[in-house]
């Protein structure tokens, strides 16, 4: 259940009560894709790190281990030892994202896995099937989600179908919670909007999977590839219709500015691989811009990552160690800049939180927006 705390302007600050435990928003979700984030970071590490949800991908794990494999391990929880809440990601994304050869029918949509190629179905049905087996707090509705740019009658007919699959998905779910040998009968389901970039389609299909009284709503098919500034548009058409006491959760995004500016807007949630995939390559978010941890000027760098975090990176280790490391290709330095990454990520939660319990959200906004944005000057540091 949401709750809203405080309000300043459109950006909200509440909790969310899972049989899992109550997270406070705006809240960034750690992304452990197949039940682990990517870098070599335990469900242990993350408790350390300020996670308060992790994200889990329904496509990834049902072709491996099996969601039933994890069904007979007691659960996605037990599974990886996580006793916080956890999000999984329908699989809808992956299905359009990753097969290559696939259907598209009202039952459902008939494809090739991308490990095996062994032919798969997966409909409202299924989806919610393998999200009970998996256990998680909170599972996402089934959706198709269109490519940008699509037309606008394709558009219409998508959104048409993923109001219609909700409906299943919703009726599934009261089914599977019922049963008596259900991991968890409290699971949650999470409806996501559609539309791509037309403002009538994004209203129409948030009105209507409204009326559904869902445990909360997710805006789908942005950040994939539209100027930022469509993005934002949608959300200025989008937000103001969608139910004020329910949890808004923009799915797959993004910077900290994409936060920031996400929050502004009357989002709650968020998740993307971004401060993972990033650290991984050596990007490192900081507090006052990103750098690049392999650039030459830290070859003898005394300096943490950023002299501002107190995470376990920062308080440990150097620039000029975590620069060889790299320059080594020893894993323990995708690991050191994962942690610090995700540190970041959730500490800038915090803060946001911060800024709307004080009424100084507008003033934090103004100040962080273009500072995380920019590149630190690296000819030794800025």
């Amino acid at each position: 259940m949401y709750t809203l705390i405080k309000q300043e302007n459109k950006a909200r600050r509440g909790k969310f009560e899972t049989v899992h435990g109550t997270f406070q928003t705006p809240c960034f979700m750690n992304v452990g894709t197949a039940a682990a984030i990517k870098g070599g970071i335990s469900s242990v590490d993350l408790k350390d790190l300020k996670c308060q949800v992790e994200l889990c991908n329904t496509y990834h794990l049902h072709v491996r281990p099996s969601d039933k494999i994890i069904r007979e391990m007691g659960g996605l929880h037990r599974f990886m030892n996580w006793d916080k809440p956890i999000l999984t990601d329908s699989g809808g994304f992956q299905v359009f994202s990753l097969a290559k050869l696939r259907k598209i029918k009202e039952e459902g949509v008939y494809f090739n896995s991308h490990v095996d190629g062994r032919k798969i179905f997966m409909g409202p049905e299924e989806s919610m099937q393998i999200q009970s087996n998996l256990g998680s707090t909170i599972a996402m509705a089934f959706d198709e989600c269109v490519e940008n740019p699509a037309k606008h009658d394709y558009s219409k007919r998508s959104c048409e179908r993923t109001v219609r699959w909700l409906y299943r998905c919703k009726d599934e779910m009261e089914r599977l919670n019922s049963l008596h040998d259900t991991i968890n009968k409290h699971q949650l389901l999470f409806g996501i909007n559609q539309g791509c970039t037309y403002e009538d389609l994004r209203v129409w299909h948030m009105e209507e999977i409204a009326k559904l009284d869902l445990d909360g709503y997710a805006v789908g098919g942005l950040a994939v590839g539209e100027p930022t500034s469509e993005m934002y548009r949608m959300l200025d058409a989008v937000v103001p219709v969608m139910p004020e006491n329910k949890i808004r959760y923009l799915m797959g995004v993004g910077t900290p500015l994409n936060i920031i500016e996400g929050v502004a807007r009357g989002i709650d949630l968020f998740d993307c691989v971004m401060p993972s995939r990033n650290a991984r390559h050596a990007t490192i978010f900081t507090w006052s811009g990103i750098m690049h941890a392999t650039n030459k000027c830290y070859e003898t760098d005394p300096l943490p990552l950023d002299p501002q975090c107190d995470c376990p990176t920062c308080r440990n280790f150097s620039r000029s160690y975590i620069r060889h490391l790299f320059k080594a290709n020893e894993q323990l330095a995708g690991r050191l800049a994962v942690m610090h990454n995700l540190y970041f990520y959730n500490t800038l939660m915090e803060k946001i939180r911060d800024a709307i319990d004080n009424g100084c959200f507008e003033q934090f906004r103004e100040k962080y927006s273009p500072l995380l944005s920019s590149h630190l000057i690296e000819n030794g540091g800025k």
